[in-house]
C-alpha cells in the first residue's frame, strides 16, 4: 500500500524546455563570448529573441538529439549536460590546432581549466581558422558504453585519442563550475544569481526564466492533485536536480508550495552539500538514490545516515517515486520502491518503450494520472 509519494520536478510537474534553452545558451555563450573562448563575439547577446533561442538550441543540441542521447545514458543534471557538450566542442577545437600548439594544449589539459584559461585558449584559437561541429557529439560518445558520470570521465579518453595528451582535467572540476555559473546566470537572471550561486554575474543583462515556467498540466489541476493527496493522508515530497531557489520560487508563483513540508523538498543544493561533506563519495545526483532517500527521511537527516541506509529500503513498496527519466527509475529500483513513469519529459511518448524495458511499475500520460493508481 502506497503511503509516500516523491515527485521529480522537470518533465513531471514543470516543463524542461526553459532549462534546455538555458543550457544551449550557456554552451553558446562560452563558445562565442569574449568572457570565455570568444570565437564570434558579434554572435552573442544577453537578450536573444525566442527565434534566436530556438535556432541556438537546434544548433547546439542538434534538434535535441544530443539531449536525448545524454538522457538515454542516464545523465539527468542539466549542468552535466552543459559541461559535456561544451567540453566536447573544446576538445574538437583543440584537435584542429594540435599540430601547431601541442605544447600549449598539453599545458592547458594538464591544469585546472578556469575562465582565465578559456580566455587564453580563445586568444590562441583566434589565430587559426577553426570550425565548430556539434553533429559529431553522438558519434563520438556512441563509441563508448559509458553511463552517467562515466560520460564525463570519457572526455579524458577523447583528449588522449584526439589530442594525444594524458589527462584527468576533464573530470568534474573547475571547468564544470564555470559552466554551472554561466547556466545559473541564464536561468535565474541578474536578480537572483547572487542568491543562487553566492557569486556575482560575469555577464550581466540576463532576464532569467524563473517567472516563465510552464506547468505540464493546468496548474489548478496539479494543485487539486496535491490537495487530494495531503487530505487523504499521503506524505508527499520532491526529489529534484534543480537548486532550491528554482523549486521554491516557481512553486510559490504557482501556489503549490503550501502543500509541501519544506523538509521533504530535496534539491541539488542538498546533494552538493552532502558531496562536500563526503568528498570520498562519487556523485550523489540521480541515479544515485540519495535525493529520494533524503526526501523520504526528511532534510534534517544527516547525509551519512542517508548514505548508509540499507538498500533496498524496508517497506519500499509503500513508496512511489514519480519521474520522467531513466535516472529516476534506476534510483527507485535501487531503493526497492514503486516507480511511475510520466510521459511528459523530453522524449515524450517515445520513452514508453524504454520504461517498459526497465519494468516501470506504472506508465502514465500525465502526473494527474497518479490519482488513478492509488
Amino acid at each position: 500500500m502506497i503511503k509516500t509519494i516523491l515527485f521529480d520536478v522537470d518533465g513531471v510537474l514543470l516543463s524542461e524546455e526553459r532549462y534546455f534553452d538555458a543550457s544551449a545558451l550557456t554552451v553558446w555563450e562560452m563558445l562565442m563570448s569574449p568572457n570565455y573562448l570568444g570565437l564570434s563575439p558579434e554572435k552573442f547577446n544577453t537578450n536573444p529573441s525566442e527565434k534566436e533561442i530556438k535556432e541556438i538550441r537546434e544548433t547546439v543540441f542538434q534538434d535535441d538529439a544530443v539531449l536525448k542521447f545524454q538522457k538515454s545514458r542516464g545523465l539527468n543534471a542539466n549542468w552535466d549536460m552543459i559541461y559535456l557538450s561544451f567540453s566536447h566542442q573544446l576538445i574538437h577545437l583543440l584537435e584542429q590546432i594540435k599540430d601547431h600548439e601541442y605544447e600549449n594544449i598539453t599545458n592547458w589539459c594538464q591544469a585546472p581549466i578556469d575562465r582565465g584559461v578559456l580566455i587564453e585558449i580563445g586568444r590562441v584559437l583566434s589565430q587559426y581558422d577553426v570550425q565548430l561541429d556539434f553533429s559529431s557529439f553522438v558519434e563520438d560518445f556512441e563509441r563508448s558504453p559509458a553511463m552517467k558520470d562515466e560520460l564525463l570521465e570519457y572526455l579524458n579518453v577523447l583528449v588522449k585519442k584526439k589530442l594525444g595528451v594524458e589527462t584527468t582535467s576533464f573530470n568534474k572540476g573547475e571547468l564544470w563550475t564555470v559552466c554551472e555559473h554561466v547556466s545559473q546566470e541564464w536561468y535565474v537572471g541578474d536578480e537572483y544569481v547572487l542568491a543562487s550561486t553566492g557569486r556575482l554575474s560575469v555577464q550581466t543583462g540576463k532576464q532569467g526564466f524563473l517567472a516563465n515556467e510552464t506547468p505540464l498540466a493546468p496548474k489548478e489541476e496539479i494543485a487539486q492533485l496535491f490537495q487530494f493527496l495531503v487530505s487523504s493522508g499521503y506524505t508527499i515530497g520532491i526529489g529534484t536536480g534543480r537548486p532550491e531557489l528554482e523549486v521554491v520560487q516557481p512553486f510559490q508563483h504557482l501556489d503549490w508550495l503550501q502543500y509541501f513540508d519544506v523538509s521533504r523538498i530535496v534539491t541539488a543544493d542538498d546533494v552538493l552539500k552532502a558531496e562536500e561533506e563526503r568528498p570520498d563519495q562519487s556523485s550523489l545526483s540521480k541515479p544515485h538514490p540519495f535525493t529520494y532517500i533524503m526526501g523520504l527521511k526528511g532534510k534534517g537527516t544527516p547525509a551519512i545516515e542517508c548514505l548508509e541506509t540499507a538498500l533496498p529500503i524496508k517497506n519500499g513498496e509503500n513508496v512511489l517515486i514519480v519521474g520522467d527519466s531513466l535516472a529516476d527509475l534506476l534510483a527507485a529500483k535501487q531503493m526497492g520502491c514503486q516507480f511511475a513513469a510520466v510521459l511528459t519529459g523530453l522524449s515524450d511518448k517515445a520513452a514508453k518503450g524504454e520504461f517498459e524495458q526497465y519494468q516501470a511499475d506504472y506508465i502514465l500520460d500525465s502526473v494527474l494520472d497518479v490519482k488513478s493508481i492509488l
